[in-house]
């Protein structure tokens, strides 16, 4: 069999270089800015479950006034 090199300690030296480079381009978005998009997730996420739950009663009363 022929001699292999064994390359994984640097491969994850590189790796690791990398990812902190990467992590190193990422913009944080600002306190202001997740606060608005919380409150607009939180807000549509209970609209949406309100449409759903009117939706079920009256899914629920029409079957029960056919059946």
């Amino acid at each position: 069999m022929g001699d292999t090199v064994n390359n994984e300690g640097a491969q994850k030296k590189n790796f690791f270089q990398g990812l902190k480079t990467e992590f190193k381009k990422i913009v944080w978005p600002d306190q202001e800015t997740v606060t608005k998009q919380t409150i607009a997730v939180l807000a549509v996420s209970i609209a949406l479950g309100l449409i759903i739950a009117i939706l079920d009663l009256i899914i629920k009363f029409g079957l029960s006034f056919i059946l």
